[in-house]
């Protein structure tokens, strides 16, 4: 029996950067198996340039990609969703609307690259490594046998990928 995809929703505050970047990864993996959204509790007017760059230099197909509002998707004709994953503390700590469907949530927040302030190069670097940090994250969800897991299994599984921000310790 052929299941329908899963429908996975990545919030964040701006819905500019991570949230972004996040929606394009998981799109871009084969099989059909995720439907992929991503919005903002208080949604930019456009995607940040860097996130923007470095998707367009990664081959991702950003065609349709928009800063939107979480309330998009607590609508009754929204689609409901089987997934929450909130990338910012602002977005945590904001009270989001009732999402369509009983999606199963988790906190999977990282340093916005778009708070970062310095030269251009090192704005770049710092999109690039919240780009592999998501990248490891939604890796490691995709290939969670999700067909088995279920309950306190699950949220276990998905609340352990999220505190895993897979940054390099600075000496001091």
């Amino acid at each position: 029996m052929e299941t329908a995809p899963l429908k996975v929703l990545f919030v964040c505050k701006g819905n500019h950067a991570r949230s972004i970047m996040a929606e394009s990864i998981l799109r871009r993996l084969p099989g059909g198996k995720f439907t992929v959204f991503s919005a903002g509790s208080q949604p930019q007017p456009e995607i940040n340039p860097f996130a923007l760059r470095l998707l367009t230099s990664l081959n991702h197909d950003t065609a349709g990609l928009r800063p939107k509002s979480w309330t998009e998707f607590a609508q009754p004709d929204s689609p409901e969703l089987d997934f929450v994953f909130t990338l910012s503390e602002t977005a945590a700590n904001a009270a989001p609307p009732a999402w369509t469907g009983n999606p199963t949530t988790a906190l999977w927040t990282l340093p916005d690259p778009a708070a970062f302030e310095g030269e251009d190069v090192q704005k770049a670097l710092a999109f690039a490594d919240a780009y592999r940090m998501l990248n490891n994250r939604i890796s490691i969800f995709a290939s969670l046998p999700l067909a088995t897991l279920q309950g306190m299994a699950l949220q276990h599984r998905l609340d352990a990928i999220g505190k895993d921000t897979g940054r390099r310790e600075d000496a001091a």
